[in-house]
Formats: C-alpha cells, structure tokens, sequence
C-alpha cells in the first residue's frame, strides 16, 4: 500500500491526513513527491495532484476550484477531506466523527485555508497551534531531514488521532448521561450531575433553561459551575455569582452566604464549590435568587 504526498515543507493537514490513513490500512508506504508519475503509482494521493476524487483515493484542495466547504464556510483541505470519507468509520459513529470534525480536522482546514477561526485580541501575542508544535521538529531545510521529520510527526499525529476517537467516544456517553439527567431534573435552571462527566458545561449551554450545575470533585468536595450558550464556551455567563462572593474563601464566603461548608468562589464569578452536595447546592440556590 502506497501512499503518496507532496514533498518539501509539510503542513499539518498532510500530515494528519496520512496518519489517518495510517490508522485506516495499518502499516504503508509512505512517498513525498511531486512527480505525476510517482503519482500514478499510489493507492492515496494526498494534498497533491490537483485532484478531488474520492473514488480514485485523490485528495487534494489545491486546484482552482478547492474541493468544496462545509456548510459553515470553512473549506475542506486534505485532512478534512480524508476524515470525511472515512471518519465515521474510524471514530466509530457518526456523533464521534462530527465531534472530532469541530475539535480539531476544522481548524486544521481552516488555517491551511487562511480562514480565520478566531480574533486576536492581543498585539503580538499568537495562539500557539498544533501547527507551531510540529515545526518545532525542523532543524533544517534539507529535503532528506524534512522526510524524516515528516515520518515522525505523522507517527505523532496517528498516536494523538487514536486517542481524540477514545475521548470522542467517553464524549457523546457523557453527553448522553448528561442529557438525561436534564430531562429528569424537577428544575432544569439547576442540574445535579452526581459524576464528574466531561463536556458539562458545554452540553448544558445548548439547553433552553439550565443556570447552574452542581458535580462532585475528584477530591469529595462539590463544584457549583455556570453556565454560558454553547456558542459562546467563553463568553456571556447566564447567570454569574454574586459579585460579593468574587474571590471569596472559607470563613469569608461561609459568612457572606450563610453556608456552613462553603469553600470558594472563582473571582470571575463562574464556579463555587463546597465540601458537600448540599453545601454546592445551598449555593445554587441562593445565587439562583439573588
């Protein structure tokens, strides 16, 4: 099995492109060229040739047309275009793949494509990208060291692609659990979630009413957590703590609200916690009503 790319400087769309499939036949040759005769001879042909054709395995976007976009306007670039033939079956389902599309093969197209995704609100000051961390491996322009580089990192990408579907998978459980511990709450403004599940804060956002959710910490302790709109993880809080708890600890907060075991309240007014369930959900109430 061969698998052709294009040589020189590499990018991180080819590389997690191949390192999928990698994880999609197992063990293959592996060629970077840019000779349509070398081209012939490959059972995939990523990021090079001109070509979309899925049916051939020929995954490019470079010909003038691109290979299309998604319906959110970000464009497909070769690794978008790989894990959309074949994602959903590596990821295990569908649910899987789209979460694995958003988290990380779209922003991937995106800068490969020059789209931004996000705005800079700082001068001088760049996000860090997984792109950043494979050039890090460059020590020359040599084209025999960039082929080896390029085998290292692609080895680095397949490892950190196997376990994204892992997470993919606890994911949509999760979000599943978390889901019908919504529809079974009494009050949907405050959900109880008697584990730690990932991606609460998240799930939670794309419900019409929840506020508040309280969860136990690794350590016994509760966590009271806030919740923003699933389109802004980071953005406006519902329903933010009091301001007179911002910072606040121990006898401090215990005396500003009247709960015996409170603990802690973040100065940005997004979570509290308390020694207990019910300490957590004291909280929740009393900011619900304030």
């Amino acid at each position: 099995m061969k698998i052709v790319t294009h040589d020189s400087s590499f990018h991180t769309d080819d590389v997690f492109a191949v390192a999928t499939l990698l994880l999609l036949v197992g063990d293959a040759e592996i060629i970077r060229s840019r000779d349509p005769e070398v081209h012939k001879t490959a059972d995939y042909l990523i990021d090079t040739g001109m070509e979309y054709n899925p049916s051939l395995r020929h995954f490019d976007h470079h010909q003038p047309e691109g290979a299309g976009e998604r319906d959110n306007g970000i464009p497909y670039a070769s690794f978008g275009l790989v894990w959309k033939e074949y994602g959903k079956g590596l990821a295990g389902g569908e649910r899987e793949a789209e979460f694995i599309d958003r988290k990380l093969v779209q922003p991937i197209d995106a800068h490969d494509n020059g789209v931004a995704i996000a705005e800079y609100k700082f001068k001088d000051v760049m996000e860090y990208v997984i792109g950043d961390f494979l050039n890090s491996f460059i020590e020359s322009r040599d084209q025999n060291h960039l082929s080896n580089v390029f085998i290292n990192v692609v080895n680095i990408a397949k490892d950190l692609l196997k376990r994204e579907i892992s997470f993919s998978k606890k994911v949509i459980i999760d979000e599943d659990k978390i889901m019908a511990l919504y529809d079974a709450s009494a009050d949907k403004r405050i959900v109880v979630i008697p584990s730690d599940l990932v991606n609460m804060r998240e799930v939670l956002g794309r419900t019409p009413e929840t506020l508040y959710f309280i969860h136990p910490r690794p350590d016994g302790k509760w966590t009271l957590g806030c919740v923003s709109d699933a389109s802004e993880p980071y953005g406006t809080l519902r329903k933010p703590l009091p301001l007179e708890w911002a910072g606040q600890k121990d006898e401090d907060l215990q005396k500003i609200t009247g709960v015996k075991d409170a603990l802690f309240a973040h100065r940005k007014r997004f979570m509290a916690a308390a020694k207990s369930k019910e300490g957590a959900m004291a909280l929740a109430q009393i900011a619900l009503n304030a």
